[in-house]
């Protein structure tokens, strides 16, 4: 899905048209909040976005994996598998399945550490516990009420903010603002700007934490497209992000091309963009994400070999804060959930 240009613009006709139809969908989202859900019996941590669209959630589910790992625990993700065709609940295997089968994101993260799709999310939790894990690490999941949150950490875009604050599809919102920042334990800020300022702040305001992060490039692969013009291409929330992402590490993107979320690409799609960048001396680059739908069970596709994946991870300003709060919750989660 694309999303439209009215909902990150000034006010429209368009968004005040769908604005009824955003109510209907704001109560019955708030609603559905308010519901109560499983116990999954060891710590659920809840990474989401209050909007649709990309915010940099992928990579912060990684950062808090990785922070997992060094306090100890042993994470699994646990995620619905959007795009997927899976039910589940099954463990994503990168050898075998395909982003057809359990999403890019699942696919994706699954080169990293454990990972169980299922489309019932609380169905998965049984699995996730047979894999070991000492705690689950929801990848999406906030406005899904089926499993009880030990904490939620909220991911949003520096410089998009929440576009023009409405609900869907008046706007990029997924259940009204304040019935979602009362649920929120943390703020995680990706990217410089000033538009998530008031959101912030509102989270200051009720004693949580507000935490600020960037995304870093691998310094290998920045070194390795020095000196070469780019053509890159992208399919996820915020396609924008990574063409800026590539230019302010120095790298020369001569052409660029953006897709729909999670689109499914064809062959002759990137045939065509193999033979653009052939003919024009350009190196073809995307994200990982984009990366992993493009492989099938047995690898990756084979016209699909010349494709560089431009990789970042997540740093946050004040990584002491973030894992004092991280393992504060995980403190407070086990004592709850002693008998």
């Amino acid at each position: 899905m694309r999303e439209p240009g009215f909902w990150h613009g000034p006010a429209s006709l368009n968004s005040h048209l769908l604005q009824p139809l955003g109510a209907l969908y704001g109560a019955v989202a708030a609603q559905r909040l308010r519901r109560k859900g499983l116990n999954a019996g060891i710590p659920v941590l809840c990474v989401g976005n209050y909007n649709v669209g990309g915010a940099g959630k992928t990579p912060t589910v990684l950062a808090l994996a990785k922070l997992m790992r060094e306090l100890g625990e042993t994470p699994v993700v646990l995620s619905r598998g959007y795009g997927g065709e899976l039910r589940g609940p099954v463990r994503v295997d990168p050898e075998r399945h395909a982003a057809a089968d359990v999403g890019d994101e699942p696919l994706m993260l699954a080169g990293y550490l454990p990972v169980v799709v299922s489309r019932k999310r609380a169905d998965g939790v049984p699995l996730a516990r047979s894999q070991g894990a000492t705690v689950i690490l929801m990848d999406d999941g906030f406005q899904n009420p089926s499993i009880v949150k030990d904490a939620s950490l909220i991911v949003i875009d520096g410089e998009r903010g929440l576009g023009n604050g409405k609900v869907f599809p008046a706007g990029p919102l997924r259940a009204p603002l304040r019935p979602q920042l009362a649920r929120t334990d943390a703020l995680i800020i990706v990217g410089g700007g000033t538009a998530a300022e008031p959101v912030a702040a509102e989270i200051a305001a009720q004693g949580k934490p507000a935490l600020r992060a960037h995304l870093k490039p691998d310094n290998a692969q920045v070194a390795a497209f020095r000196g070469k013009r780019v053509l890159a291409f992208a399919g996820i929330g915020d396609p924008a992000r990574f063409f800026n992402t590539l230019r302010a590490s120095g790298i020369d993107v001569v052409r660029q091309q953006a897709f729909a979320d999670h689109h499914p690409y064809s062959q002759s799609e990137i045939e065509g963009l193999i033979t653009e960048a052939r003919r024009d001396g350009l190196a073809l680059v995307t994200t990982e994400k984009d990366l992993a739908r493009l492989r099938r069970g047995d690898g990756l596709s084979e016209w699909a070999k010349q494709i560089v994946p431009f990789g970042v991870t997540l740093e946050f300003e004040d990584p002491a804060r973030l894992r004092k709060f991280v393992a504060d919750r995980l403190f407070k989660a086990r004592e709850r959930k002693e008998p």
